[in-house]
């Protein structure tokens, strides 16, 4: 019993450290810097993975999250904030929030850019209707990298480690909001 309450208070402790990594002190309105933060993301992932270029230029839209915190033990959590881009320009911002129960243990953030093959894909985004399930995917961007991959369902997802170890790293039960620019 006692094992179960000190697991139950690291993940409580974890998922606490995950909500005030992510907490933006913006209080609505755009936020510039979180835009500055998304393109040189981007940049970054495309300069240890030239191909990626291929897909910002053919995309219908993407959507960047600079820096999605992850934490877990047995129960784990995912946030993040992005910008969401239609012919390279930003229309919008995103929130990412994940949920997870299983084997999994650490923290970690990374960068996760989304792509959208067509308007439909992009349109399911922004009406806040695209949710990874279980069986979801992302490729990992690493140093030297190929990147070989078709869309699924007109998204293709691709993710960067920024730091931290976690036995875990699914996209599944990925959840997003999305707010246009006024």
């Amino acid at each position: 019993m006692k094992n179960c309450q000190s697991k139950f208070t690291i993940t409580s402790f974890l998922i606490a450290l995950l909500f005030v990594l992510t907490s933006n002190a913006q209080v609505g309105g755009w936020n510039p810097e979180l835009q500055k933060e998304a393109q040189d993301a981007l940049k970054s992932m495309i300069q240890k993975t030239p191909k990626l270029s291929t897909f910002k230029e053919k995309a219908y839209g993407y959507v960047v999250f600079p820096k999605v915190t992850k934490a877990g033990l047995g129960i784990g959590g995912a946030a993040g904030n992005g910008v969401v881009y239609r012919s390279n320009m930003a229309v919008g911002s995103s929130k990412l929030k994940q949920a997870s129960i299983g084997l999994q243990a650490g923290g970690q953030q990374y960068t996760e850019v989304i792509f959208f093959e067509n308007k439909a894909s992009f349109d399911n985004f922004t009406k806040e209707k695209l949710k990874f399930d279980a069986q979801a995917s992302a490729v990992a961007i690493t140093a030297g990298a190929s990147i070989d991959v078709a869309y699924q369902n007109g998204v293709a997802v691709f993710t960067q480690t920024i730091g931290g170890l976690m036995y875990e790293a699914s996209i599944g039960g990925q959840h997003f909001t999305f707010k246009p620019i006024n």
